[in-house]
This record gives C-alpha cells, structure tokens and sequence, in this order.
C-alpha cells in the first residue's frame, strides 16, 4: 500500500546512521533512533537498528516508520557503546523484512552488520560469481554483495576487506559498517550519495545527513570525501583513501528534493540552494502574477525564492495535512481519484480570483501536478502558471533512485509546450541545468545530473538491460 501522491516523485532508497561512543551516559541505541527519526524522509518503508554489546552484534528492523519499528522497551533491549541504523525505501525490490537493513553476518573474524544507501550496477554479476563459488544469499538486495565480499576479504583486516571490495563494486554506496571492534564508514568514489561525520561526547557519528546530527546534539566536523573510509574505534577516529582521483559526482536531486532543507551537503546549505533556484527560475521564466505558493514541502523555499526575486508576494495557496502517512491509501480506484486532495487543500480564500505562480521541485509523470493544477482553478485560481526547479528528467538513474522507464518520464516523451497542456497550466517553466548548477554556489563540486543530461558518471546498463533492477535484485 503506498501513498498515491507520492507515485509522482523521485524516491531515495535509504538513510544511515552510525554511533560509537563509549560514555556511560550516552545510550548509543536511543541516539540511533532519534537519528533515524530526522532522516526518516529518506526511507519509510522498514526501519532497523544494530548495536554491539560487547560480544556480538544484536539487531531489531521490522517494516513500518521509525515509531513504530521501536514501539515499548525495544530500545531499552539494545544496549550498546556503538550502533548503526537504517531507514529503506525499496524501489522495485520486495518490500519485506527480509530485506530491511542492517544486515547482521556471522563471519571467521566475528561479526559485522552493513547498512547502505545506493545502488551497484554489477552486483548481478557479482552475485552470480559468489553463488558460483558457494555463497548463499538471504535477501534480494545488493547491499548483501557488499557483506559477502567484506566477509570474503577479511582474512587479514576488515579495513583491506572494505578496501578490496572497493575495488569489485561498482555504483553508488554510502555505508555505515558495525564490527565487533569498530564503526566503518564509507562513501563511493564518485561520493554519489551523502555521508558526513559529527562529534557526540567523546564519540563520533556518521549520517546521511547533517539534519541527524544537529537532532541527536552532535557538532558537525565535516563530509566523507568521496572514496574516503572512516574507522572509529576506542582510538578515535582515523581515514584511508582509495588512490584514485575521481571527479565528485554527487546526485544534485540532494538539493532539489530528497535532503531536509535544514542540512547541509558537502558544504552546500540544502535551503540556500533551493531558495537559490527559484530565484534564478524567476530570472528565466518571469510571469505577470499576483501571488506565488509552493507544494508542500519541497516546492515551499524554493517557491520563497521566486517571490523575493519576482516582487510577486508569497502565500499560502496549498495546505498539506500532515497526519497523512505514506501508507494511508488502498490501491482503491475511487481513493486512487481522491488522493491528491486527502493529501494537499486548496485555500481558497487565498487563491480565489488570482493569478497563481506554483511552484514544485520536479515532475515524473505529471499526474500529480495535474491534479493539482486543476484543484486550485477548482478553488476559483484565474491563471495557474506553474514553474519547476529541476530540468526536464528526461532519463533513468542507476544509483540508488526509484525511476520509471524512460517512458513514464513525461520528459522524455512530451514536448515542454505539450507537457503544459497536459497538466492544464497556463505556462510551464523548467530551471536550466546550469542555472540548476548555479543554484548550488559551488564552482568545485561536480555533480551526478544523469537524469536530465543521460550522461552518466559510471556506465551503466543500456536501457533494454533495466529488466535487471525491474527483477528485484538489484536494489539496496
């Protein structure tokens, strides 16, 4: 059961979080989870936490948001100087506790649990190479690749095994890694997907962002370079770096859509760059309107942004109810037809009789925009002009987003200008991808833009292989 709205947005597939601190008074377990709970927009499908008590790894996940997973004295169960965590958001995979994360593995050195945000584009070939050599899989997912390649390369340390296994995966990958003696930290060499570090006490935190760590009362000291593993231990914390030199490649839809706005991204603020983009959207597409309103929530700073920059005052024109869950809907044709308006309101009183500027961070399929196009003319809007703060996705992702085929992308099949009618709007408008890029103020970091561009920064399987991840076996 999903929420239909959100069948019309990109989705991450996780967030990671990791602990070790071995001070009394910090409950490494209660931490993770109020951890798990900032980043719970990045996955809300199962929810886990492994902790090491001092003689093995013990793990609770279950399917459902953070809250519910650890309802009652689960935590008070879990008792620990280091944990890891993990919220999922399964793409085309199965839905189901087997595949919840972490994963917990028994191997000759001892013990290790893996947690991990991305996507491998080899792990079919990697998994059928370990099954050819005697490996059992459990899951489904390729983030058991990883703990089975770990496991293979750890005769000697787990730091050569992670270093190894570096070597053989290929695609995106942020992982918190729990052993029995330290807390790893990894982040691929095209540093894809987010993952930074913080300071709690006298221990340290990893994240898949900053939001975590500013919630748990951490301080913020700074991201994992790409191809950077991080290893905290009793001796505090220490970094290797695999020899290559990789141009960063992070996935710009961080700032577009999937971060909190109140985080900050390899050193570029979400809620700047996000302001950031409506402004210059103002400068490309500028319209004679009376009031500008954003979908809630991620359409929201962005669309502050193209007021000030447009003089157009900002409103309040959709009204989002937030008791509303991801799981509240029933594929029921009739709810199907209603879920946008159980989910979002038109405000009428504010909309009524005005020249409407709406803005929304991307559209997929264009379904939703539509609808919500047509509930504010509904609600008496004279003229709906409606502007998107990402370019045209024209194309798949490989790295760890949940994508339509190219053709459920309305991108990548309509015309701007048939796209406009499509949706009812009076006027359509897409940033550029360089005024997209120039909306992030960073003249450094380069960025993964494969979705609009289909240029990608690892190969990737071509278009008639994506049968590979449809399959379910290719999805962390």
């Amino acid at each position: 059961m999903v929420d239909i709205l959100e069948t019309d947005k990109f989705k991450d597939e996780c967030g990671v979080f990791g602990i070790w601190c071995t001070d009394e008074d910090i409950d490494c377990a209660k931490i993770t989870y109020l951890g798990l709970y900032a980043l719970q927009h990045r996955g809300q499908e199962s929810a886990g936490i492994a902790v090491y008590d001092g003689s093995s790894v013990v793990c609770h996940k279950e399917m459902g948001l953070v809250s519910d997973v650890f309802r009652g004295d689960v935590l008070d169960n879990l008792k620990g100087s280091a944990a890891i965590g993990h919220v999922r958001y399964s793409t085309t995979g199965a839905s189901t506790v087997n595949n919840a994360q972490p994963l917990v593995m028994k191997y000759k050195m001892g013990n290790i649990a893996l947690a991990h945000n991305g996507n491998l584009v080899n792990a079919e070939v990697i998994r059928d190479l370990l099954e050819d050599g005697g490996a059992v899989f459990q899951t489904s997912i390729d983030s058991e690749v990883i703990a089975n390649l770990f496991a293979r390369y750890a005769k000697r340390s787990l730091e050569t095994a992670v270093l190894e296994t570096m070597q053989a995966v290929k695609g995106s990958y942020a992982l918190t890694i729990l052993a029995d003696d330290k807390l790893i930290g990894v982040r691929d060499p095209y540093g894809i997907r987010p993952l930074c570090i913080g300071k709690i006490a006298s221990g340290f935190i990893l994240a898949s962002e900053s939001c975590a760590i500013d919630t748990v009362g951490g301080e913020f000291i700074r991201d994992v370079e790409p191809g950077e593993i991080i290893i905290i231990d009793n001796e505090g914390l220490r970094s290797l770096k695999i020899q290559e030199e990789i141009k960063s490649s992070l996935c710009i839809f961080e700032y577009i859509y999937f971060a909190r706005p109140d985080s900050t991204i390899d050193g570029i603020g979400v809620y700047e760059a996000r302001r950031n983009a409506g402004a210059i959207l103002a400068q490309e597409y500028p319209v004679e309107a009376d009031l500008v309103i954003g979908v809630p929530d991620s359409g929201t700073v962005s669309a502050i942004g193209y007021a000030e920059e447009s003089g157009i005052p900002f409103g309040e024109g959709l009204i989002k109810n937030k008791y509303v869950g991801r799981t509240f809907i029933k594929p029921d044709q009739t709810l199907r037809e209603l879920a946008v308006q159980i989910k979002l309101n038109a405000l009428k009183r504010n909309v009524e009789g005005k020249r409407i500027v709406m803005v929304d961070d991307s559209i997929v399929r264009g379904t939703t925009c539509k609808k919500i196009v047509s509930m504010l003319r509904s609600a008496g809007a004279k003229e709906v002009h409606v502007r998107i703060c990402s370019p045209l996705i024209k194309y798949p992702c490989y790295f760890g987003i949940d994508t339509p085929s190219r053709k459920q992308l309305i991108g990548a099949v309509s015309t701007m200008d048939e796209i406009r009618d499509i949706i009812g709007a009076d006027s359509l408008g897409y940033i550029s991808l360089d005024g997209l890029i120039k909306s992030t103020g960073s003249t450094n970091a380069g960025f993964c833009t494969g979705c609009f561009s289909g240029v990608y920064p690892i190969s990737v399987p071509r278009e008639s292989d994506k049968y590979l991840f449809e399959k379910g076996r290719l999805n962390a």
